[in-house]
């Protein structure tokens, strides 16, 4: 122990510079990242007010360079794949703008953001039909995976092996079984139990993949979640929007074992399936499965006649942790910047980037009706009360603000002056903007638009109007824990 003893003394002495060394290390890693000035700043605050383990939540959901990096590669890497064919197709695409602008005038800005961006291709005469919650979705899922010829892919984000999951696994093992390509991606921090029960199951033809596997030496992916959920059947029908495959999100009383859930997905049959089937290869690019070929099959050139499908213009918006811009946001900045009557917004999660609020409140205050509606009560703790923090300025400048109470709103959906609507994975939030994989899909159809306010307005019957007054009523204590919330929002 003598002998020991002055090495002990020294490190008890001396342990703060190597710890020193150590913080300043990780604290000039994160300013030379670059990030979001109010990232950077909470990322250093929590590192800093919170000893030792601040260091450690920073290296499992802070640092990002390496990753983001290897991302960029990837994208950059899949657009060149797809170059000539964009050249190719730059004719149509601009046709179809010139004829989706005559009916929606400068909204079409939104399908020139997809086009220039090289997201997606906009594409007319598409028929899509709004399925409202789970019970709508699976019911119409599951009668098109029975009637697959080609090929099935799936991208989820939660992928559950209850009852309505098992139930769609049948299925697609069953096609598997008649040579049917079935190709499904999870992702592995939102799908443990389905990437468990897949381990398991010897012999199955499904060709599945986790996305991002989460395991104890890549804990860090947990930071990066694939939060897409799309179907490709055939290369012809496709699914997108908010409802997971899980019995929550059905409330047939035969699953419900929660409150209700009230939440939207589109099935889209047209053109507009080529760019989701895109999407789905750049996914699957990324996970350990083989690589497969965009030939024929999985794509359809062929343009059909809109009186046997539809007359819907639709893009999608997907946007990664390596992607240029946040996509999806910049879109609906533009789609805000272009309304003229009114803005209606479902989210479940209310933590917006100081672009969006800007956007809002500018667009409230220069006479456009603004409507945003979100759950009385959220699933976590944490998001509520950070949500309530950033309500105050939309009440004051005139947006009107709409807590859903019949059970949990889960809904990601915007409409603008009837003419084009935003349905997809995006809540908005700095998590969808910046971190998470995300997609939505953007319509000019009126009829959509009608469908989808008629919803809003029977969705209000169930809200009550948060007023300014009674923002300012809440008890103090509340809206403490709301400010505390608030300042690690840009961590969520």
């Amino acid at each position: 122990m003598e002998t020991i003893k002055p090495f002990v003394d020294f490190a008890l002495s001396w342990y703060w510079v190597p710890l020193l060394i150590l913080y300043v290390g990780v604290i000039s890693a994160i300013l030379i990242e670059n990030r979001n000035p109010t990232k950077t700043i909470a990322w250093i605050l929590v590192i800093i007010f919170i000893p030792f383990l601040g260091l450690i939540l920073y290296y499992f959901f802070g640092q990002k360079f390496v990753k983001v990096q290897k991302m960029k590669k990837i994208n950059k890497q899949q657009s060149q794949r797809l170059e000539k064919q964009w050249e190719l197709l730059d004719p149509v695409m601009e046709s179809f703008i010139r004829n989706i602008h005559d009916e929606i005038g400068d909204l079409s800005k939104v399908f020139r953001l997809m086009k220039r961006e090289r997201l997606s291709s906009p594409t007319l005469d598409n028929d899509v039909r709004l399925l409202v919650n789970g019970e709508e979705k699976f019911s119409a899922l599951k009668e098109d995976l029975k009637k697959a010829k080609h090929s099935i892919h799936m991208e989820y984000y939660i992928f559950q092996p209850d009852h309505v999951g098992l139930e769609i696994l049948k299925i697609l093992e069953e096609k598997a079984m008649e040579g049917i390509v079935v190709r499904l991606i999870v992702d592995s921090f939102g799908s443990p139990d389905l990437v468990k029960y897949m381990r398991r199951s010897k012999g199955s033809r499904i060709d599945f993949h986790p996305f991002l596997p989460v395991t104890f030496t890549s804990l860090a992916n947990s930071n990066y979640r694939n939060h897409r959920k799309i179907v490709v059947i055939d290369g012809m029908i496709g699914y997108i929007g908010g409802i997971n495959i899980s019995d929550r999100y059905s409330n047939t009383s035969a699953n419900r074992k929660a409150a209700y859930w009230r939440d939207i997905s589109l099935r889209i049959e047209g053109l507009a399936i080529n760019m989701l089937q895109i999407n789905f290869w750049s996914s699957w690019n990324q996970t350990d499965g083989d690589p497969f070929l965009l030939e024929d099959g999985y794509l359809h050139m062929i343009r059909v006649s809109k009186d046997t499908i539809g007359d819907a213009g639709v893009g999608f918006v997907s946007s990664d942790p390596a992607s240029v811009g946040p996509y999806n946001m910049e879109a609906m900045l533009i789609a805000i910047g272009e309304a003229n009557q009114h803005i209606r917004l479902c989210t479940p999660y209310y933590i917006p980037s100081e672009e969006l609020e800007r956007a809002l409140i500018v667009a409230a205050a220069s006479g456009v009706k603004v409507e945003l509606m979100i759950p009385a009560t959220s699933d976590s703790y944490f998001v509520q009360h950070a949500s309530f923090s950033f309500l105050k300025p939309l009440l004051e400048r005139g947006v009107d603000v709409l807590l859903y109470k019949k059970g949990f709103l889960h809904a990601k959906t915007m409409t603008v002056d009837g003419k084009m609507t935003f349905v997809g994975t995006v809540n908005l939030d700095i998590r969808s903007f910046y971190i998470n994989y995300e997609i939505a899909a953007v319509v000019s159809d009126t009829s959509l638009c009608v469908q989808a306010e008629k919803l809003f307005d029977s969705d209000k019957l169930d809200c009550d109007v948060l007023t300014l007054e009674d923002w300012l009523n809440r008890p103090r204590w509340k809206r403490g824990v709301d400010s505390v919330c608030r300042l690690m929002a840009p961590l969520l």
